[in-house]
């Protein structure tokens, strides 16, 4: 499966775990430090918003959610499932193997084509999908193939700093693959595990 599928597919779990989110439950936290739910939509409609224009050579001055902002919520609206979606699919319009070849800056790997950085929106989605389910007390599970490529993503680009991703975690012996690509990122799905005992579980894998 080439990245563009994978990418699909990363889109369509993230929009499974958005969808379910009840309205009194955007401002929750999310499993993302200082950050709400409404935050983490936020955040990925910002993602959707800056790779349509890297594809079109558009300006994208709007900074608010981009990796450390305070209020990336501003961005997803009272109702952000239909600005997601608005914001997906027009972003996707512009992927076109030319765009895909264009070339980009970006923090942490310099200048590089667009289509490089398909993997590093896939390992954005990835981890969202599952700090918005953690955060309302839901036991996501992850599709394993976008697991394993967030995964190999991480282990040669990861960024640690503020803003991007925490320090690593030490897993419990015998963790999955999932936890400990998230244990790498920083997250702590092991934790609180008797307060999401008895939650819904919620698989994001196709």
């Amino acid at each position: 499966m080439d990245a563009m599928q994978q990418y699909g597919r990363a889109q369509d779990a993230f929009e499974t775990v958005l969808a379910a989110v009840r309205p009194d439950q955007w401002d929750a936290p999310s499993a993302c430090t200082e950050w709400t739910v409404r935050d983490v939509a936020g955040h990925a409609i910002w993602g959707q918003r800056q790779m349509q224009a890297w594809a079109t050579g558009a300006d994208y001055a709007d900074r608010r959610g981009a990796p450390g902002a305070p209020r990336p919520g501003d961005l997803a609206g009272s109702d952000p499932v239909p600005v997601w979606r608005s914001a997906r699919a027009e972003s996707v319009a512009t992927l076109t193997p030319d765009a895909l070849a264009r070339t980009t800056s970006i923090t942490g790997l310099g200048e590089v084509p667009l289509g490089a950085i398909v993997t590093l929106v896939i390992t954005d989605l990835v981890t969202h999908t599952w700090d918005i389910g953690h955060g309302l007390g839901t036991d996501v599970r992850l599709d394993p193939e976008l697991v394993t490529v967030a995964f190999d993503w991480a282990r040669s680009n990861v960024v640690r700093r503020p803003g991007f991703f925490g320090p690593e975690l030490a897993p419990p012996a015998g963790s999955d693959e999932q936890t400990r690509m998230l244990a790498f990122l920083g997250r702590a799905p092991w934790q609180d595990v008797s307060e999401r005992a008895s939650s819904p579980s919620l698989s994001t894998s196709s």
